[in-house]
């Protein structure tokens, strides 16, 4: 049977050294999607202005220095930079080789959490502590690795012209293989993390050309499972605060309402073009927890206005839109699915953070992609932007 048109792995470029193979005439730097870098780039400037504005004032957590998380973050930011230069030198297509160790390796880390090595950090215990004030967090490393081991099943016998779609049972083996990192996180609870990872999922199912059977199963299964969830009482009391919350603003505005009430406050009072960096009221009256991380996006609000906040949201657009491009011009089925994962993981975790803010979406603790202080969430968006850039590098001119 022969692949379907489009799929062919006999144009591409060769598998491994992509810096090193590719001719003068195909310069990476020629073949880089500069629109999705440049964006990425400014939304992590953008997000240390907004951190640095965040924090500078809170002795409680800068340890007395202001520029304490700028500098982290920036350093985050370079660090990012750099393991998306590594992505790019070993292309996609060589670490669709090193898949099954990356996810050996994924789910030694998130066991990890779940032993005396884990700590809990905001309510979530999702976290290692390394020492020295730095931590990790694994299930954002675990968001790539479940792209990337169902990218690499569901695509091999298509790829390799055998067939034309992934049969039911190797879309059966991929969901399981994801199944299980996101089983162990739901363990921590990481509730926030399990329904990004979920959302991944839908959509490389929806990548791969599995049936639809497949995909209206996965949505009944999640309903079905998020019923459970509950009923057998595996969410913390804050998680279940948390969507009370949002079901009725009104129910404590001074508990377990009070962060988005504040962050709408804040968002509200910025108007068109805000009250000028640094010159926030509830930013620098400290009134909105966690603005730093999840609720970073206030800042901007207040602060920048709605022109601020709305940059944002188009730099967030303009990533999405050329990771759209790379998906459709791909001539693999590896790498449609690959950039697939990546649209989905960002689209709904972008939605989330801004919606919570807004009060349209529940609390869930998840950062905005490139804008909020974390390295670990740095460090997985920036590898993702990598593997965005490797499937637009490897790919054929005349494609």
């Amino acid at each position: 049977m022969s692949a379907p048109h489009g799929f062919s792995v006999s144009r591409y470029a060769p598998e491994r050294g992509t810096l090193a193979k590719l001719t003068a005439r195909d310069s990476v730097l020629r073949r880089l999607d500069w629109p999705i870098l440049l964006s990425a780039l400014a939304l992590s400037l953008i997000g240390s202005l907004l951190v640095w504005s965040a924090t500078r004032g809170r002795t409680s957590l800068n340890q007395g220095d202001p520029y304490y998380f700028l500098f982290r973050h920036v350093l985050n930011t370079g660090i990012g930079l750099a393991l998306m230069v590594g992505t790019i030198w070993l292309g996609h297509r060589t670490l669709r080789g090193a898949v099954p160790v990356l996810y050996g390796i994924s789910i030694l880390l998130i066991l990890a959490v779940l032993t005396p090595l884990g700590a809990t950090i905001n309510g979530a215990h999702a976290w290692i502590v390394i020492g020295g004030g730095f931590s990790l967090q694994p299930s954002e490393f675990v968001k790539i690795t479940i792209i990337l081991v169902m990218a690499m099943l569901l695509a091999a016998k298509v790829d390799a012209g055998d067939q034309l779609h992934p049969d039911h049972r190797t879309v059966a083996k991929a969901l399981g293989l994801a199944a299980l990192p996101m089983g162990i996180v739901m363990l921590m609870p990481d509730l926030g993390s399990v329904m990004v990872m979920a959302v991944i999922v839908l959509g490389v199912l929806l990548a791969s050309g599995a049936s639809n059977r497949w995909v209206l199963g996965l949505i009944g299964a999640g309903v079905a499972g998020a019923v459970l969830v509950t009923a057998l009482g595996m969410l913390d009391e804050y998680q279940i605060n948390r969507f009370a919350a949002f079901a009725n603003p009104d129910l404590d505005p001074a508990g377990v309402g009070y962060n988005t009430n504040q962050a709408r406050i804040a968002i509200g009072s910025g108007g068109l073009l805000g009250a000028g960096l640094f010159k926030g009221s509830q930013t620098t009256g400290q009134f909105v927890p966690e603005q730093q991380t999840d609720f970073v996006f206030t800042v901007a609000g207040e602060e920048l206005g709605f022109v601020g906040a709305g940059l944002i949201l188009v730099l967030l657009g303009v990533i999405l839109w050329r990771a759209c491009r790379i998906a459709r011009e791909t001539t693999e089925l590896y790498g449609t699915i690959v950039a697939a994962g990546i649209i989905a993981w960002f689209a709904f975790q972008a939605f989330e953070n801004i919606g919570m803010t807004l009060g349209i979406m529940p609390v869930a603790g998840l950062p905005l992609p490139f804008v909020s202080y974390g390295g670990s969430s740095m460090f997985a968006v920036w590898v993702a932007i990598g593997l965005l850039q490797s499937i637009r590098v490897q790919r054929p001119m005349t494609a």
